[in-house]
């Protein structure tokens, strides 16, 4: 299983799955990261945490721990 935290910058992938419950995956979703959205890696800070995407016409910036709970395929 591929998730985002393992995407290198200048890839675009798509989501396959979202894991985890409750409030952190209704965060995700409400970021417009849902099932067949297409996510560019734009940048990724010197430490790995955070990544910054595009999503949906918009740019995002998410935290590690958030990335590895989005399941992606290329």
């Amino acid at each position: 299983m591929r998730t985002l935290k393992d995407v290198h910058v200048g890839e675009t992938v798509k989501v396959v799955k979202l894991h985890g419950t409750g409030a952190v995956k209704r965060r995700i979703m409400d970021m417009g990261i849902t099932r067949g959205a297409e996510i560019y890696v734009r940048k990724v800070a010197p430490l790995g945490d955070p990544v910054e995407v595009n999503v949906r016409g918009y740019e995002l910036t998410v935290r590690r721990a958030d990335a590895e709970m989005v399941e992606i395929a290329e």
